[in-house]
């Protein structure tokens, strides 16, 4: 047993492992509390490194987030990007021999998280500052950022008069349609809420948006390709289903005059990423450090860089805020009321689209 005494408080490591190449950091989440911010720092910088999960550069702007590290702490990174599921299964099957110390999953997912026992608490100096359907009460996640489903279509293959403005023109539009991995991806999953509360449904009831799919399905038009910023490029995508900051962000990225984000009239979801911190992590600091610095006022100005908005109310620069689609946009967005009820009904959703979507590709 080793321990690190920080200046001022001692943050108490157990380490656990048979040599040197296999030595384990297990940390004492009560003994985190007592740390102060400058303490965390400190030992992030003697890590020197943060391994994410589903944190891509190009996703809400992490990137300027891992250059900030990089410059102001020396803190090193590596993403490797999967879906909110195969975040968790990771943390879970990997254990000790962890290679992720820090993901990001839609909130959809976190109860899941939780009930695996893979999540490190860590609150942050910012916890009075979120809203408390935005965090868990201990700490062990905490949604950095909102988006709100959006459709993103390439105006060179959908003409003016075809773009879809609601759920209901994707019923009788004659581009191909691609809703992205449902059942897998908390964006895809959302974009099907999405669908059914504006259509008539719930977090109960699917229903709706599954008849929608299905009837795009059985005229050949569901695309199976996920809205990705390259399958943009490359033209094949029509019509996608994103969350907004993704698709502005592909939409500059590539184009501005190429493509045109819309939020359908007839209602959306909002909803947002948390971030994870593996109990396994081997930068387990690094990784509180990281979540410290995604919710500073620099971290949440980097979010709303790559078209998410913040989560806490932070002042953004003008030229920032002027890249984010105007307030009355969002007139009809929602967001989940039931989470318990959707938290039931996402885990069906799989199943539910094989069995109710798929099977009417031609």
């Amino acid at each position: 047993m080793k321990k690190i005494l920080l200046t001022g408080l001692m943050a108490t490591l157990l380490f656990v492992g048979c040599g040197s190449e296999k030595e384990k950091t297990q940390i004492i989440p009560e003994k985190i509390s007592s740390m102060t911010v400058n303490e965390i720092f400190d030992v992030a910088k003697k890590e020197g490194r943060v391994d994410s999960v589903g944190m891509p550069d190009t996703w809400a702007n992490w990137k300027g987030t891992w250059e900030d590290l990089k410059t102001k702490y020396g803190i090193e990174h590596t993403d490797t990007d999967m879906s909110s599921a195969q975040e968790i299964a990771k943390f879970e099957n990997e254990k000790e021999n962890a290679s992720a110390d820090i993901g990001d999953i839609g909130v959809g997912f976190t109860p899941v998280a939780v009930e695996k026992d893979v999540l490190l608490p860590y609150k942050t100096s910012y916890w009075n500052e979120v809203p408390d359907w935005a965090k868990d009460k201990d700490g062990k996640w905490i949604l950095g950022y909102t988006g709100t489903i959006a459709f993103i279509v390439d105006k060179t293959q959908v003409p003016e008069k075809d773009i879809p403005r609601t759920w209901e023109d994707l019923r009788h539009g004659t581009y191909m349609v691609n809703p992205g991995e449902v059942g897998i991806a908390a964006q895809a999953n959302s974009g099907i809420l999405a669908a059914a509360m504006a259509l008539g449904g719930n977090e109960n009831d699917l229903h709706p948006a599954i008849d929608l799919y299905a009837d795009i399905a059985k005229q050949g038009r569901l695309g199976l390709l996920d809205a990705g910023i390259q399958n943009l490029e490359k033209g094949e995508i029509q019509v996608g289903i994103l969350w907004d900051f993704n698709a502005l962000n592909y939409r500059d990225t590539i184009d501005k005059n190429r493509f045109e984000v819309i939020i359908p009239q007839d209602g959306s979801l909002i909803s947002g990423y948390s971030t994870i911190i593996n109990k396994y992590a081997k930068h387990p600091f690094a990784a509180m450090a990281t979540r410290e610095y995604i919710l500073s006022d620099a971290g949440q100005i980097n979010l709303a860089k790559g078209y998410a908005k913040p989560i806490r109310n932070v002042e953004l620069p003008k030229e920032v805020k002027n890249k984010l689609l105007p307030d009355s946009y969002y007139k009809n967005v929602k967001p989940v009321e039931d989470h318990e009820a959707w938290n039931k009904t996402s885990e069906k959703l799989a199943q539910l689209w094989q069995e109710s979507v798929l099977i009417n590709i031609q």
